[in-house]
């Protein structure tokens, strides 16, 4: 094998007594229902292909025309858009199995696929899970249960109070017991939904009724738990497999410590905070956990570990089903002289009811893989998600990427707003953060606010680079990485692509080319944006800029949807799209929507002032309306509640003023920007009773 290999903590294979059947018959499987939709839809998909296995694809509504639909031999619709009435619906998805004539399914992550009674109605229907028994599931689904359960196995866990049914006088004391900062943490789910910080006793019991709504609209169980907030917490977790005849090994682990929100942003493998003694004390424990509950398939047993303390850790949680981060595990573990283990495969040949293939000696790491989550949201306006329709796309190469999107494809509110994986590897981590960031400045969506640009500069941080990572950097950082001012030459680039796109062919009427043509000298053409204004003359060839009353020369060509521009001496090439009034640009990573409107002259209402409106900042639905109409307001006052991706945002007042019109209802479906309440400036007005 080329490079340097690291052997992986050996770790025997060993009966699980009573659990394990003495022979375990082989179950043929030929076609799989893959019950979810999006990136890892397709990336299941494409393995199934591989192994010359039938996929079958579910989709609502909303995905009829979606790349996961598109990519598998047979799909099946199973609802309306709502998830709870077409992905989260476990008759429907059992009953599509059933028809497509599956002998197994394939949860992915989210939706269905730590749902112990799904896993049940499968083996009722005769459909083998492609995932762990709903024993495991229950046990380890709920935290509470679970850090019962692996502390009598003896693993470590963070300090806490996690007894079932705690009231919300229960978790106030808890909290004082435990002592501040501490975590809110829901038992029956996990990415982040429900959990809450909370530094002193004063925001603890608004945050506890904000944690229990968010996890009973996530997970339908409210239940909340609490433990000691680590200082500098990084997230480590190790990826694990286990078959059916007392086979568990574990695949090294993955730093997961580049979180917003606690979501995941960035993942790499191997952690460089551990040493080696401490990788194999880690890997060793995530194989204990996966013993002490009768695992079986893939699952992940993720860590806190102390930055101050690297040689602690502490259990925090296992998932039992397949990481969004997998890839990582997937690019650096090697057997033999082989790189490579698909995940994918091994679940689906673990559920025909084959042994592992290699033992915990056989597995090396090789190099280093780096991850990032390519999400529809928009940074700058505190990662609100976004939506619209995917015009264009361009994926990067020579790095893996795992998408779920194509051009045509919507992006909307009803799903998790992660659109793609971009996944590098390197010989070591500098070389993998190197080949990441080069490929994040291919990647290219239009149509759609992505967080690209911000992936950029999260991996170009100072701290990063060292890997002195924790799950505070970003919010400790983040007007710093989320600080993104559009150059001026990107107007002009919008200007002279709206000219280029507009000119006729060769031989044209002079009178039809927008390019100001005159006898004499040319007139000058006015395109207005937001952020100023640009003025042009000529054509997009051959054309020149106004800039403080001077005339720059510029050239413009549009080739499908690649622009380049020459402007001060300096050619950029942008991808382009352009939907109504809207030229999209993309560039280094970066991408811009940028507004425009052609004058002709001066619009009347250029002068207006604001129209007083509050908007939705996403897409979502109205939870909770807290504003009424005539009533008076107060700057940074609750006005709404809306929700958008099992998440909740609250819109507040801009301004003191009275409430004039409430245009938004709670249960309304809105849009991104679309006016909520009108609020007025009448100071000198007595309120409305």
């Amino acid at each position: 094998m080329s490079g340097t290999g690291t052997d992986l903590p050996a770790e025997p294979r060993a009966e699980r007594g009573e659990q394990v059947a003495e022979q375990v018959a082989p179950r043929r499987i030929d076609a799989v229902l893959v019950a979810n939709r999006g990136e890892i839809a397709v990336r299941v998909i494409r393995t199934l292909r591989a192994m010359g296995v039938r996929s079958i694809a579910v989709h609502s509504d909303a995905d009829r025309d979606a790349r996961h639909v598109a990519e598998a031999d047979t799909a099946i619709r199973i609802g309306p858009s709502s998830a709870s009435l077409s992905y989260l619906s476990v008759p429907r998805v059992v009953a599509a199995a059933v028809e497509a004539g599956a002998q197994a399914v394939h949860p992915g992550y989210g939706f269905l696929s730590e749902n112990a009674e799904f896993a049940r109605a499968c083996a009722e229907a005769g459909l083998l899970f492609i995932g762990p028994p709903a024993a495991a599931i229950e046990a380890m689904g709920d935290k509470i249960r679970a850090k019962a359960t692996v502390t009598a196995a003896g693993v470590p866990v963070v300090p806490g109070r996690s007894e079932p049914g705690m009231t919300d006088a229960d978790l106030v004391a808890a909290a004082a017991e435990v002592g501040y900062p501490v975590l809110l943490k829901p038992s029956a789910g996990g990415g982040g939904k429900g959990m809450r910080l909370v530094a002193n006793p004063a925001e603890l019991p608004p945050q506890i009724a904000s944690a229990r709504r968010e996890a009973a609209a996530a997970f339908g169980d409210d239940t909340l738990f609490l433990e000691r907030f680590v200082a500098r917490p990084r997230h480590v977790e190790v990826q694990v497999l286990a078959d059916e005849h007392g086979g568990v090994v574990h695949l090294g682990e993955r730093e997961c410590s580049l979180q917003r929100r606690h979501q995941k942003i960035i993942e790499e493998a191997p952690s460089p905070l551990l040493d080696e003694p401490t990788r194999q004390r880690i890997g060793a424990a995530a194989v204990a956990v996966a013993r002490s509950v009768g695992y079986v398939g893939a699952g992940t047993v993720e860590f806190i570990v102390s930055a101050d303390e690297p040689g602690e850790f502490f259990f925090m949680e296992m998932n039992t089903r397949l990481q969004v981060e997998h890839p990582v595990t997937e690019l650096v573990t090697a057997i033999g002289d082989r790189r490579g283990v698909d995940l994918v495969e091994q679940q689906v040949r673990i559920a025909a009811g084959e042994p592992l293939p290699f033992a915990q000696h056989d597995l090396l790491m090789e190099g280093h893989a780096v991850e990032a989550r390519v999400y529809a949201e928009d940074p700058a306006r505190g990662f609100l998600p976004s939506g619209g329709r995917v015009l264009a796309v361009h994926e990067p190469t020579g790095v893996r990427v795992d998408s779920g999107i194509d051009a045509g494809s919507t992006v909307g509110s009803d799903y998790d707003p992660m659109l793609a994986k971009v996944i590098a590897w390197g010989p070591d981590r500098a070389a993998a953060l190197r080949r990441l960031d080069a490929a994040l400045a291919e990647t290219a969506v239009l149509g759609v606010t992505t967080n690209v640009a911000f992936l950029r500069a999260l991996l170009a941080h100072p701290e990063v680079r060292a890997g002195e990572l924790d799950t505070g950097l970003i919010e400790r950082d983040l007007a710093q990485l989320t600080a993104d001012p559009m150059p001026p030459e990107v107007t002009v680039a919008a200007a002279l692509a709206d000219l280029a796109a507009a000119e006729p062919g060769p031989g044209a009427d002079p009178w039809d080319v927008p390019g100001g043509w005159r006898l004499g000298e040319p007139a000058w053409s006015t395109w207005r944006f937001a952020d100023g204004e640009v003025r042009v003359r000529g054509r997009a060839g051959e054309a020149e800029v106004l800039v403080d009353g001077e005339a720059l020369p510029a050239r413009a060509v549009l080739d499908g949807e690649l622009l380049t521009v020459t402007y001060r001496s300096r050619t950029r090439r942008y991808r382009c799209a352009r939907e109504g009034d809207t030229t999209w640009l993309a560039a280094e990573g970066r991408t811009w929507a940028i507004a425009e409107h052609r004058l002709l002259a001066e619009r009347a209402d250029a002068g207006a002032g604001s129209d007083g409106s509050v908007r939705s900042p996403m897409p979502g639905t109205v939870l909770a309306v807290e504003v009424v109409e005539g009533r008076r307001v107060r700057r940074g006052q609750t006005l709404f509640v809306v929700e958008a991706m099992k998440m909740e945002h609250t819109v507040t007042a801009p301004v003191d003023g009275l409430a004039a019109e409430v245009l938004a209802r709670a249960g309304q479906s809105v849009a991104l920007d679309q006016p909520l309440a009108t609020i007025v400036d009448r100071s000198t007005e007595d309120e409305d009773s």
